[in-house]
């Protein structure tokens, strides 16, 4: 199978390279090999390479960048789905694109399955959601979207990193305790990624985190613990609940957006790991590689 994947320098495209089954040929399009939001230019690099799967890891991801800037967070987010989708279309290839818990709106009270109605609260919410229709227009039984959420990695910029980062820099640290969700390490989520290419009867829509939920503060609580007992933290820290009101952003985030994966387990017979043990596989991954 040959499968370029879009979004190559990204955390998750680092992570699908670094875990490419022996038998796939990967093609590694960075943003700066191919401009998802120039149609021509997505038709002739997928032409000139005939791929059998895309994956889609590129995206407009700044949530508060978003809503300064609507216009480009839609571009990339719907309109380069869609350019993707017909190229793949013309190329007769599968895509696997990647979107989010922000579709949704953080009322619920427990995890939302992959059926759930959508109602994004803000431009990169809504932006996602349109690329996921898009997606699901242009070609309806060769695509899958696998919705994620709170994802991290050694690789780019990611709450663990800023962490990590802000652990070692400061005594005090206030971080946001109403909103919950399910961290994810990209590199659990480049595996499962894998699984689904290896099943192409499969389609529409799946889920996928780590196991269990926690709150911002409680993520970066258990960040600081690892850290410590690593070594990768070498100060002792003083933490603060704060709410999200106090918390100004320009992004309205859901209070509530777990993600229930257990349709994606059943079918892809993976039984997916618990936060804290993906959380401390990368923190040593991270050592290993300092």
């Amino acid at each position: 199978m040959k499968a370029v994947i879009v979004g190559a320098q990204g955390q998750l495209g680092r992570e699908l390279l670094a875990t490419r089954p022996p038998r796939v040929e990967c093609v590694a399009a960075s943003r700066a090999d191919l401009d998802i939001t120039v149609l021509s230019e997505v038709l002739e690099f997928v032409q000139s390479r005939q791929p059998d799967l895309l994956i889609n890891c590129a995206a407009y991801t700044a949530v508060d960048g978003a809503e300064l800037k609507p216009d480009l967070a839609l571009a990339v987010n719907a309109d380069g789905v869609g350019n993707l989708a017909k190229a793949a279309g013309l190329a007769r290839a599968r895509v696997i694109h990647v979107s989010t818990d922000y579709v949704f709106d953080g009322a619920a009270q427990t995890p939302y399955p992959s059926d759930a109605e959508t109602h994004p609260l803000g431009v990169y919410g809504h932006s996602k959601l349109a690329g996921e229709m898009r997606l699901q227009a242009l070609l309806p039984v060769n695509s899958v979207i696998v919705r994620t959420a709170w994802l991290y990695s050694r690789f780019g910029g990611n709450f663990v990193k800023t962490m990590l980062r802000l652990m070692n820099e400061r005594e005090e640290l206030a971080v946001v305790a109403d909103q919950t969700g399910s961290p994810t390490w990209a590199r659990g989520l480049a595996q499962m990624l894998w699984t689904l290419a290896a099943r192409p009867q499969l389609h529409g829509i799946f889920h996928w985190t780590d196991r269990g939920q926690c709150s911002w503060y409680q993520f970066a609580s258990e960040i600081y613990k690892q850290g410590r007992a690593l070594g990768i933290i070498k100060r002792k820290l003083k933490f603060y609940e704060i709410t999200s009101a106090e918390y100004r952003r320009a992004a309205v985030r859901p209070a509530y957006s777990v993600l229930d994966c257990s349709r994606s387990r059943e079918l892809l017979d993976l039984p997916g790991e618990p936060w804290q043990q993906q959380l401390r596989a990368m923190l040593e991954d991270m050592a290993r590689h300092a």
